[in-house]
C-alpha cells in the first residue's frame, strides 16, 4: 500500500488537522477570556454572551455554547452541513472561556488591561487561522453567514448585518461595548487575512489516472470531494471575512 485512498485521493494529515483544530479552538476561548477580563469591550458575539450572562446568570462561556447550539440549528433551513470542527467549536470555545474566567485573575490598572486586550485580539487572529485552516468545518456563526451568502446576498452585507444585530442586542442586555470592540473590528480582518492562508492545511489531492501528480494534473478537493469549495465556504466567498 502507498497510503493513497480509494478514488485516487492522497489522504489528508488527519492527526495534524485534529491537533490544529483543538489547539485553535482552545486558543480562541483563551483569547476571548483575555478580552473579557480586560473589561474594555469585546467582539460583538461576546457582547451578546456577556449581556445574557449578566441578565440571566450562567457563565459567559456557557452562553457561548447555548447561543452556538441555537445558531447551529439555523443551519437546517439554510441546508448547511456542519463538519466535525463545527460541532467541536460549539462546545470547546465556551468551555475554555468559562475555565479561564474562573482561574485567571482580572488585571488591575489600565496598562495591564490594555495588554490583556491586545494579546486577546492578536491571539484570536491566530486561533481563527488555526481552526479554519484545519479544514474540518467552519464555526456555527460562520455557517449561517455563508449559508445566507450562498443565496445571492453579499457576504459583507450579511456579515455586517449579523454583527450589528448581535452587538446591539448584547449592548441592550448589558454587555460591554468599548474601545476593545473597535480594536477587534479593525484588527480581526487583517489578522485573519494573514493567518488563515498561513495555517491552512492543503486539502486532499485527486491524482491523475497515471497515478502521478504534475503540473495541471491534480484537482484539489474538499471533505466531500467537491471542487470549488474551501473550508465550508461557498465558491466566490472570501474566507478572510470570517471571524
Amino acid at each position: 500500500m502507498n497510503g493513497r485512498q480509494p478514488g485516487g485521493l492522497v489522504p489528508p494529515p488527519r492527526l495534524r488537522r485534529l491537533t490544529q483544530l483543538y489547539a485553535g479552538l482552545a486558543l480562541y476561548g483563551f483569547s476571548d477570556a483575555l478580552m473579557l477580563l480586560a473589561g474594555l469591550g469585546v467582539d460583538p458575539w461576546d457582547v451578546l454572551h456577556q449581556g445574557l450572562s449578566r441578565r440571566l446568570g450562567l457563565g459567559v462561556g456557557t452562553w457561548a455554547i447555548i447561543v452556538g447550539a441555537i445558531v447551529l440549528a439555523l443551519w437546517i433551513p439554510l441546508r448547511q452541513r456542519p463538519g466535525f470542527g463545527t460541532l467541536s467549536n460549539v462546545v470547546v470555545v465556551g468551555a475554555v472561556i468559562d475555565l479561564c474566567m474562573a482561574t485567571i485573575p482580572a488585571p488591575d490598572g489600565l496598562t495591564l488591561r490594555t495588554i490583556f486586550l491586545l494579546a486577546g485580539v492578536g491571539l484570536n487572529g491566530v486561533a481563527t487561522g488555526a481552526y479554519i485552516g484545519a479544514g474540518l468545518g467552519p464555526g456555527p456563526r460562520d455557517g449561517v453567514m455563508t449559508g445566507l451568502a450562498a443565496r445571492g446576498h453579499s457576504i459583507r452585507v450579511v456579515r455586517t448585518g449579523l454583527e450589528l444585530t448581535v452587538l446591539a442586542s448584547g449592548w441592550v442586555l448589558g454587555g460591554t461595548v468599548g474601545i476593545g470592540t473597535v480594536v477587534y473590528a479593525l484588527a480581526i480582518g487583517p489578522l485573519a487575512h494573514v493567518f488563515i492562508p498561513l495555517l491552512r492545511i492543503d486539502e486532499p489531492v485527486r491524482l491523475a489516472t497515471t497515478g502521478e501528480v504534475g503540473t495541471g494534473e491534480a484537482e484539489r478537493t474538499v471533505g466531500n470531494g467537491e471542487p470549488g469549495r474551501t473550508f465550508g465556504y461557498p465558491a466566490g466567498a472570501d474566507p478572510h471575512e470570517s471571524k
